[in-house]
């Protein structure tokens, strides 16, 4: 019932019924305060002025027939005579009116009946209470469709603004009408249009540049490759220099891979490969066997579904990380937590400062002064990021007692198509 009268139709529909039964009622109490009140005595004078008769209202009779009084009225002390309680009444069979008894001067009785003239056909025979209940009705029944047929198109407005707001760019409203509702109405449409174009703009923009990026990565391909056949065609014999430009190529050609994965990554529809279910303790007892880090499970197998190759770069990208900016050994800890398996990698190292604990997740971020050491570009941990939403999961990083960061990937145990 609240949400009912707080519709915008409704509480205009109330304000006017109310607004024309305040108006009625305040014109039925000026009509009657100003009304002339009924006749109650009568008077009898002769041509020359002298009292010859004087008299009160009939008993058991009203007033008048348009009077509020039910009951009948007394008798005034000053007109009545003494003997009044003992006159019978007379029957009504004069009509309307108010009728009088007159007693004269000589001793007569004089029935004085004063006839009004019929109802008019218009008047309402069930009394004032009875027509403004009829004067509510009609105007609740004449004002519910106008009330409602303006404020329906707000409420179309207001879906439309809905719909827009949550994600439906290409939404209108109509625009029919010349009041505010379609002024309105047609800016929204002419903002709506507006943003879209701007949208597709920038969406057409960054599909460009991704796949801008993408090509140039996969171009660089083939200098790496030539360069990588002259340093071997040089000889067996191995110098400084050329262990350094052997170390420069493979850190570039670990960059274009992980450039061209995460542009991948961002387009939702690239298919990435084949879900299936991977065991999580083989896939992470082989990368930390790579690794030379610890292993810490107390299931014998854990699976999860998913892309195999994506979720070993996870934990792979996880272990480097932690080998690079670690020190001491390194833990890797499989668990369950209700539904979902959980991926644990800690080190003794520095740990991550509180204020940039979600920033190491963005691409090409780096921790400051971490730019010297060697490898590590800024984009392990934004993979590791996007492949577990990729998959349905969450990351993120905390710091240990006694130094350290600990990083933590839960992924869920059923797919989300099941």
């Amino acid at each position: 019932m609240g949400a009912f009268l707080q519709k915008l139709y409704v509480r205009i529909w109330l304000a006017v019924v109310l607004a024309v039964a305040v108006l009625t009622l305040l014109v039925g109490w000026a009509w009657r305060a100003t009304a002339e009140p009924p006749l109650r005595e009568v008077v009898v004078r002769n041509a020359s002025g002298e009292v010859i008769g004087a008299g009160h209202m009939r008993l058991g009779r009203r007033p008048d027939s348009d009077s509020a009084s039910p009951a009948a009225l007394p008798r005034s002390a000053s007109s009545a005579p003494e003997n009044d309680a003992e006159e019978p009444e007379l029957p009504s069979r004069f009509g309307r009116g108010p009728e009088f008894l007159v007693h004269m001067q000589d001793g007569q009785t004089v029935h004085m009946h004063m006839p009004r003239p019929p109802n008019s056909s218009w008047r309402a025979p069930f009394g004032f209470f009875w027509t403004l209940g009829l004067v509510a009705i009609a105007v609740a029944l004449a004002t519910y469709p106008i009330v409602r047929r303006l404020t329906r198109r707000l409420e179309t407005l207001q879906r439309g603004v809905e719909q827009w707001g949550d994600g439906n760019l290409s939404v209108r409203v109509p625009e029919g009408g010349n009041d505010e509702v379609a002024y309105l109405s047609t800016r929204f449409n002419h903002a709506a249009e507006r943003v879209e174009s701007l949208v597709q703009a920038r969406d057409a923009l960054l599909a460009s540049q991704k796949s801008l990026l993408a090509n140039a990565s996969h171009e660089l391909r083939s200098p790496l490759t030539r360069i990588r056949m002259g340093l071997e065609l040089m000889g067996p014999g191995s110098t400084a220099a050329q262990a350094e430009i052997a170390r420069n190529i493979a850190e570039l050609d670990q960059l274009i891979d992980e450039i061209l994965l995460a542009s991948r990554l961002d387009a939702k529809e690239a298919d990435l490969g084949t879900v299936e279910p991977v065991d999580l303790v083989g896939l992470a007892a082989e990368e930390c066997a790579r690794h030379q880090a610890a292993l810490e499970t107390p299931q014998a197998s854990m699976v999860v579904p998913g892309v195999a190759k994506l979720l070993r770069r996870v934990v792979r990208n996880l272990l480097e990380n932690a080998r690079r900016y670690g020190t001491g050994e390194v833990v890797l800890k499989l668990s369950l937590d209700g539904e979902y398996a959980v991926i644990q990698v800690c080190d003794r190292g520095p740990g991550v400062p509180e204020a940039l604990l979600e920033r190491i997740f963005e691409p090409f971020y780096r921790l400051p002064g971490a730019s010297e050491r060697n490898g590590g570009v800024g984009l392990g941990l934004a993979l590791v990021k996007s492949i577990t939403l990729r998959h349905g999961g969450t990351v993120h990083c905390r710091n240990q007692e006694g130094g350290g960061a600990c990083f933590e990937v839960s992924l869920p145990q059923k797919s989300e198509k099941s």
